[in-house]
């Protein structure tokens, strides 16, 4: 069986001016990095003209896998095949989760984006650029503290970290400044990756570069010695932190295996952050295309919600489909069963696991006021018997499975797929979306409605330390913005261990950070971290490149 990347490097490409001009972009307004990818003009956002929306999210992750970035861009190579117009909107992978244990994004098996080794590996640049606006901000930082500390900035209250896109636990906790005075002011630091930085979610959520420099010159890295935020505006430094981002707000364009157009843009994780593609990207293939595939990190109680609270709340987006995607495998392994033990048959595990996807399900549809269907990822272990397990739980709730083949198949694969998510497109529900929650609410309500709606909890607890900043945020103004949670995507809980659709459950906030500039409260609960570390045999032990330039063991 062929890997996921020797089945990329035998795909001949098209010149992107070719991809461009299949809807509707002038080689004049693609800016090229070498023939198979270009940065968009992002006058091609034209917000009179808007296609489809197709939110793509699954149920809680698993070890076994459920290719939900495969799943939407096989959609779109089905969609076009059956003569519609579609684009996928997607991020772009950070090098940590390469090197390390995750992967890639580039999908896989016959429905890939290429060049995938150029998306999986610095790609055009913007998550180096989206580092160096945020450390440029860090540097600004300690040399105002060092040059005198005119706005009386309290070291300790500090909240910006450095970033590098890279699983790094040896920098997520350091003293820096040390050496003597011409060396710094010695304080406690860390860092965070590139990712996690309030510079992604910024770049994500600007309508333009005017916009993106206002959002920039909001961020809150510290309180004075009265209490009182400072801002990076007093800094003076919006503009040049704005230039330095002037490329990487320009969507990606890229195809996929089957020559369909696809824009790569932004890659937020929705664990720690909000898990979406940039609002530009989004917006630009609504101008130019029918149908539109996005991806929101993670599972539903992650990216789906951050996308539609945050997102979708900012944009005035409202999808006309939600397509959950979910694996057999998957959902025996949250019924209980061990890795080793998932391409058996178990039904008496299945059926225990389905209680995970019925409350995606149930949130889908009852929180948010949304269609959903189910897309079940074939793998060649299910057998018919399970899957009519699936089909028939998923009839009970009125909710329609189509199986997914477009791993083995590509687009051939995805016709029912794509033929259930035209006739959920042609259902108008825009008057039945609804938020989870109201931005009048206190931040403490905001969590307690997630929690006991949307995760099956019965409340939370909030450590000293996270009410103190809570108390000090609605002090200063900055109560009734949007949350972003950042918890572990394994379970519904704070604790990844709690596979399935647990109860009873307390969620545990240790600390809240403000993303003013984005616009969102971040809540930490259990033990998330925002510097991933690398796994006990990191990924890049398999990777290698030959003297002619061929890589080999990128997934």
């Amino acid at each position: 069986m062929k890997t996921d990347i020797e089945i990329a490097q035998e795909n001949v490409m098209l010149p992107i001016v070719e991809i461009g001009e299949k809807v509707g972009i002038d080689s004049s307004e693609l800016e090229q990095y070498g023939m198979y990818k270009a940065k968009v003009c992002l006058k091609n956002i034209n917000t009179e003209k808007n296609g489809k929306l197709i939110l793509m999210t699954a149920i809680s992750p698993t070890p076994a896998g459920e290719g939900k970035t495969t799943t939407s861009v096989g959609l779109v190579d089905s969609l076009n095949a059956l003569g519609y117009k579609a684009m996928a909107a997607l991020r772009e992978p950070s090098l940590g989760p390469v090197f390390g244990i995750k992967g890639g994004a580039a999908g896989g098996g016959m429905a890939q984006v290429v060049p995938m080794e150029d998306l999986n590996l610095h790609f055009t640049g913007d998550i180096h650029a989206i580092g160096a606006c945020n450390n440029l901000i860090a540097a600004a930082i300690d040399n105002h503290i060092q040059q005198g500390n005119a706005l009386g900035i309290d070291a300790k209250t500090i909240s910006w970290k450095r970033v590098i896109d890279m699983n790094d636990r040896q920098l997520r906790n350091i003293v820096s400044g040390l050496g003597g005075r011409l060396n710094g002011v010695p304080r406690e630091d860390g860092f965070e990756i590139t990712v996690a930085s309030e510079i992604m979610a910024i770049l994500c959520l600007a309508n333009d570069l005017e916009d993106l420099k206002k959002r920039i010159a909001k961020i809150v890295f510290a309180y004075n010695y009265n209490g009182e935020p400072v801002y990076v505006k007093d800094l003076k430094i919006e503009g040049a932190c704005s230039m330095l981002l002037k490329d990487a707000i320009k969507p990606n364009l890229v195809q996929t295996l089957e020559k369909n157009p696809v824009l790569i843009h932004g890659g937020p994780f929705a664990n720690i952050a909000h898990g979406c593609n940039s609002v530009i990207a989004t917006k630009t293939a609504l101008s130019l295309s029918d149908y539109v595939v996005t991806e929101a990190g993670f599972a539903a109680d992650l990216g789906a919600e951050k996308f539609l609270d945050i997102k979708c709340r900012h944009a005035g987006l409202v999808p006309s489909a939600v397509v959950i995607v979910a694996t057999i495998r998957a959902l025996k392994f949250h019924g209980g069963l061990a890795k080793e033990f998932l391409s058996e048959e178990n039904e008496v595990a299945l059926k225990k696991g389905m209680d995970n996807l019925r409350r995606h399900i149930r949130n889908i549809r009852e929180v948010f006021g949304l269609n959903c269907l189910v897309a079940c990822n074939v793998f060649p272990t299910d057998t018919k018997s399970e899957m009519e397990i699936l089909r028939n739980e998923c009839h009970k709730l009125g909710v329609e499975m189509v199986e997914s083949r477009i791993w083995e198949k590509g687009s051939l694969g995805g016709k029912e797929m794509a033929e259930a998510v035209v006739k959920l497109c042609d259902i108008d529900h825009t008057q039945s979306f609804k938020f989870a929650y109201d931005l009048e609410s206190t931040i403490e309500e905001k969590v307690n409605i997630l929690t006991q709606k949307l995760y099956g909890g019965v409340g939370t607890h909030f450590t000293k330390e996270a009410k103190n900043k809570i108390d000090m945020l609605t002090k200063n103004g900055f109560g009734n913005l949007p949350i972003c949670v950042a918890k572990t995507q394994y379970s519904f809980s704070d604790n990844p261990a709690l596979v399935g659709a647990p109860e009873n459950f307390k969620i545990n906030i240790t600390d809240v950070k403000l993303s003013n500039g984005a616009g969102f409260v971040v809540i930490k609960a259990g033990s998330i971290m925002t510097m991933p570390g690398l796994p006990k045999k990191p990924a890049a032990e398999g990777i290698d490149i030959d003297n002619a330039g061929k890589i080999t063991g990128l997934f």
